[in-house]
């Protein structure tokens, strides 16, 4: 299938090929180079029926919202335009039966994917980028001649020293095409530092993005995509819907570099309220004696930072025979009250294993 070329300085534009069962068995032999223990079909090629409802997600819910929650698991928070929102809509019910079987077969890639772009400081999520690149197949060949489930172009390649020739291409490679295409998404989020505009660029190449950015005078995507090859907006577009598929929701790329400080000032804000109303709620009460805040902590369930957080220096002073003015949430302390006598058996124990000569030992 013929692929459009892009303006200098730019990558090229592709579909999808889609290859015959021949090409299906291929990949399972360059998997078994791998060491990837596979099942018993190729990649894309499973004939399992699932019930495809149970992959469909309410995206009407989620592509709406105001940023408001403290924690990035209601993931409302990242809001789209409302055109952008739709396209989501459709494209993931058109794909829901195709991606729900990729959560199953997919599951060795997305692993060593988030593996290698976490530990070169790229969020893992752009993971979803080779989905729309290759559909997660090896073999893909572009009419461009870009190859591999990155669909690396030779010169790139070539950079950063992967080989191309005698009989095999190592952006055919899943582990080593990765870790190419990890430092290019590097790259172009230290030239732009907005992770939308780095998967635009990846698409359309760092010069056609300095490009369109210089003719919209923003490095808002919203405002400038309209100076972007049609092919690249397309191409943008399926990548936040394929990570709204996958993570239930948008993330921190798929939103620009402005709406993430927005999103980051809201949930610092409600974390803050959040934190000064749960202080606020507390109950208190003297203890003095042998307690340990291990103890506490494991037999209330409370989180140990926020127990530390009320309580500081508590083991310091109780260990000096003093009494301490236990402060803990509300809905807690009954609990406390009514197990004080399991929770001080616990605390001897603790502390017969802390003075223990074996623990004693361990450092010499």
């Amino acid at each position: 299938m013929q692929k459009s070329t892009l303006a200098t300085g730019g990558r090229p534009a592709y579909r999808f090929i889609r290859y015959p069962a021949g090409i299906a068995a291929l990949v399972l032999a360059i998997l078994s180079l791998m060491s990837f223990k596979y099942a018993n079909d190729a990649p894309g090629r499973h004939n399992t029926k699932k019930d495809s409802a149970a992959n469909t997600k309410n995206f009407e819910g989620l592509l709406s919202g105001d940023y408001y929650d403290e924690t990035v698991t209601d993931r409302s928070i990242f809001t789209l335009p409302p055109d952008i929102a739709s396209f989501v809509l459709k494209f993931n019910k058109r794909e829901n039966e195709e991606y729900g079987n990729m959560r199953d077969w997919g599951k060795p890639y997305f692993t060593l994917y988030d593996s290698i772009l976490s530990a070169n400081g790229v969020p893992a999520e752009l993971k979803y980028l080779s989905v729309i690149e290759s559909n997660l197949q090896s073999v893909n060949t572009s009419g461009s001649n870009a190859v591999g489930p990155w669909q690396l172009m030779s010169y790139e390649a070539k950079r950063f020293g992967l080989k191309t020739k005698g009989g095999y291409d190592e952006r055919m490679s899943y582990g080593k095409s990765t870790e190419v295409a990890a430092k290019l998404l590097k790259e172009l989020h230290e030239t732009f530092g907005d992770w939308l505009l780095t998967v635009a660029a990846y698409n359309c190449g760092i010069g056609r993005m300095k490009h369109a950015i210089a003719q919209a005078h923003s490095k808002d995507y919203w405002k400038l995509q309209q100076y972007l090859p049609a092919e690249t907006r397309y191409h943008v577009k399926k990548y936040i819907a394929t990570h709204y598929f996958f993570e239930g929701g948008g993330g921190w790329t798929t939103i620009t570099a402005a709406q993430a400080a927005k999103c980051r000032a809201a949930i610092a804000k409600a974390s803050e309220q959040r934190s000064r109303e749960y202080l606020n709620s507390t109950a208190t009460a003297p203890v003095s004696g042998g307690y340990k805040s291990t103890a506490i902590i494991r037999s209330l369930a409370i989180d140990a930072i926020l127990f530390n957080e009320l309580n500081p220096a508590f083991d310091k002073t109780l260990a000096e025979g003093k009494t301490y003015s236990l402060k803990l949430p509300q809905n807690k302390m009954p609990l406390f009250i009514t197990n004080r006598k399991q929770i001080l058996e616990q605390s001897a124990e603790l502390l017969l294993v802390e003075s223990s000569p074996a623990k004693a030992g361990e450092g010499s």
